[in-house]
């Protein structure tokens, strides 16, 4: 069976620096190893990947996959859809849109390591993702920046919302609500500006939305620093952009990238996330992130 399933496979690149999209495989728990084993290569090689047609996924069997790739991550503080374990939904009638640049949850030490996400009910025009190679951004700053980079880290803190609320205009109902179960439980933790991923020994920015602050740096200074640092990791080349279709799952390395859901549209949007697996970030020279504040 693996090696009709493995001819059958083909990996073929969305963009120059990240991003492919795998075709020929239905995914399922009862996924041949073989197979399984080409995605985790293919993960580690382009940090997210794209499977068109998966409409035979329902949230079980969705979560049922996902523990292919380990422990199932509960969201520190959102609660999990009705009826499922461990699906986090993203539904823009209630106020989520997730429509900045972020890595999910770096407000915690144990950061997820993987993001299965699927595409239940997409609007006709808009409301795609767009992820970032956080290695390419390292790899391709200017000698001067890498040693600053090196050295520095930050605080990362909930407060700076999912759906930044506080940066928008959005004042709804929903938006309100969503921002309130979001800040129930108000976390800082303070990690590495440049972690040393865990599986493949490369160096990644790990900044993005809920980055406050530089440590050791007034809040000004944090704000252009994190704006030049910010800058690199978003660079078009850096970037791809998928257009989803009902159906579609997008898997990513967490650590490895950071995503944003654009919101530019107006018609009903739902995706659903299982994460899975953690790993606290260590600095080059093996200091790991540590928990500033839980309250």
């Amino acid at each position: 069976m693996s090696t009709k399933q493995i001819s059958q496979l083909t990996i073929v690149p969305v963009a120059g620096r990240i991003g492919a999209e795998i075709k020929g495989v239905q995914l399922s728990a009862d996924l041949d190893p073989t197979v399984f084993s080409e995605i985790k290569k293919a993960l580690n090689e382009y940090k997210v990947v794209f499977f068109k047609g998966q409409n035979h996924l329902d949230d079980a069997s969705q979560e049922a996959f996902a523990n292919l790739f380990g422990e199932p991550y509960a969201h520190p503080t959102v609660p999990v859809k009705t009826n499922t374990n461990y699906i986090f939904e993203l539904d823009s009638k209630r106020g989520a849109k997730a429509n900045h640049w972020h890595t999910d949850v770096t407000f915690v030490p144990e950061v997820p390591k993987y993001s299965i996400l699927r595409g239940v009910t997409i609007p006709k025009v808009g409301g795609d993702t767009v992820w970032a190679n956080t290695n390419a951004a390292y790899e391709n700053l200017p000698d001067g920046l890498k040693n600053l980079a090196d050295e520095l880290w930050a605080i990362h803190t909930n407060e700076f919302d999912y759906a930044q609320f506080k940066r928008n205009d959005s004042k709804d109902e929903a938006s309100e609500k969503s921002r309130a179960v979001f800040e129930s439980t108000i976390f800082k933790t303070r990690h590495p500006v440049v972690h040393v991923h865990a599986e493949t020994g490369k160096k990644h920015l790990l900044l993005g939305g809920f980055a406050g602050r530089i440590e050791g740096y007034t809040t000004s200074e944090s704000e252009r620093l994190l704006s030049i640092f910010d800058a690199h990791i978003t660079r078009l080349e850096n970037t791809v952009r998928w257009q989803w279709s009902e159906g579609d799952v997008a898997i990513w390395d967490n650590l490895a990238t950071q995503h944003y859901a654009i919101a530019d549209y107006d018609e009903h949007r739902v995706v659903r996330r299982v994460t899975v697996g953690n790993d606290v970030p260590v600095s080059q020279r093996n200091e790991s992130s540590s928990l500033i504040v839980k309250k």
